[in-house]
């Protein structure tokens, strides 16, 4: 992909085209990472929005940006297809791959809700088209003409599928609001609990229903099932006394990352409700941890 500044090369488009690609490549990573929880993947659509770009005639393109997007959610919704019988032999639970990211999108709160860990997982309960059409309306707040032209379907029916799948997150999206603070806090005795092996303050702050679902994929060790339960996860949480964890900024919320030596071994996000954490999501498949080292841009 030729970088700003560059000539572009036979085939390649102009530098025009090149400098409105890149000023839009954060949009476009995250809704390609918002329909597909898949930082990997959502790289692999952004290769495809790339070349396919390449091969347009920009004199025709009035609005780079809607033309950008359509491509994308088009090339997303593609691969999310493939992704749904990818996860029918998955190993355990799947989980999305988690970002660290800057404190920026923690500061814009529809934001960081929007690509949540516990948000993402809702998302997987919507169909393609319907998780589509949720993150481009609910999330990024385009029309809905613009809409239906990225997802072929009539205005009318992008309307009809918005509300329903406005509906369906609604009823199992968290419906408190947590601020930073208190995640923070919760968070900060939760590690301070774990390191110290503390088993009483650790049940304190856990809900008595609280899960922990744990995302290995067959590579490393870890639950088949989610563990449900205060004392089922205490005990799970009290082997990981010897790991050093360190608090950080992922998918806009704060969490735990854990290391054993130098090496990443897992990334625990927080779901907390009621001054209790209610959910714990443990991703330690080494090929999701690539992004837990370095910042990942996104923006709406």
């Amino acid at each position: 992909m030729g970088e700003r500044g560059e000539r572009a090369a036979p085939g390649e488009p102009a530098d025009g085209a090149t400098a409105a690609f890149l000023s839009h490549r954060n949009l476009l990573f995250t809704i390609a990472y918002e329909m597909l929880g898949s930082a990997a993947d959502a790289e692999d659509v952004l290769q495809e929005t790339w070349l396919r770009w390449a091969g347009v005639d920009h004199d025709t393109v009035r609005d780079h940006r809607a033309f950008l997007v359509r491509i994308t959610t088009r090339q997303a919704l593609t691969r999310l297809r493939t992704l749904r019988r990818r996860k029918e032999s998955y190993v355990g639970p799947w989980l999305p791959e988690p970002l660290l990211t800057a404190p920026d999108v923690a500061d814009d709160v529809e934001l960081a809700d929007s690509v949540s860990m516990a948000m993402l997982l809702v998302l997987e309960t919507l169909g393609p088209t319907e998780r589509a059409v949720f993150v481009l309306r609910d999330v990024f707040d385009l029309g809905y003409d613009e809409i239906a032209r990225a997802v072929d379907k009539s205005p009318a029916a992008v309307r009809q599928i918005a509300h329903r799948a406005r509906t369906h997150v609604a009823a199992r999206r968290p419906r408190e609001v947590v601020s930073p603070a208190e995640s923070r806090g919760a968070l900060a005795a939760f590690q301070q609990a774990i390191e110290t092996g503390d088993l009483r303050r650790l049940l304190d702050l856990i809900a008595p229903d609280v899960v922990l679902v744990t995302d290995g994929g067959g590579v490393v060790r870890a639950a088949l099932e989610p563990v449900v339960g205060a004392g089922q996860v205490a005990h799970v949480l009290g082997r990981l006394t010897s790991a050093t964890l360190r608090p950080a900024q992922v998918n806009g919320h704060p969490a735990l990352i854990l290391h054993t030596g130098d090496v990443i071994d897992s990334v625990i996000a927080v779901r907390v409700e009621g001054g209790l954490i209610t959910g714990l999501y443990a991703v330690r498949n080494p090929e999701k941890l690539s992004r837990a080292d370095r910042e990942t841009a996104l923006s709406r």
